[in-house]
């Protein structure tokens, strides 16, 4: 027989820290962008192409010689990265250039990262 540790032995409810934990809840919506922004990163070939862009730009058949997948494959990728606004683009002539959004998206691959490594 197998305990399930996800249960509380005595239940009993604090209802000032249950009451303080809602009072400090978020707007729905700010929770459904986290969720979206992490299932972006859920996938292993976009956690590539953000950690290939820290600190620099690449157009799209470079990311895909880095990461190893199609151009097209990337293309769409990066339309999902760019609707999330985790990476943004610049055209110059007729390339387009791609990279990170903000330095927060440096950042949140640097925890996660850091996360995985340790633990």
């Amino acid at each position: 027989m197998t305990a399930n540790l996800d249960r509380c032995e005595i239940r009993s409810v604090d209802p000032e820290k249950v009451e303080l934990a809602k009072k400090r809840l978020l707007d729905d919506e700010v929770y459904a962008g986290l969720a979206e922004t992490f299932a972006a990163l859920a996938d292993s070939n976009r956690a590539k192409i953000i950690y290939s862009l820290i600190g620099q730009e690449l157009c799209v058949c470079d990311i895909a010689c880095v990461v190893g997948v199609s151009e097209s494959a990337v293309s769409q990728h990066l339309r999902i990265l760019r609707t999330l606004r985790l990476v943004k683009q610049r055209k110059e002539g007729r390339m387009m250039y791609y990279s990170l959004n903000d330095d927060h998206i440096q950042t949140l691959l640097g925890v996660c990262l850091e996360h995985v490594r340790h633990g």
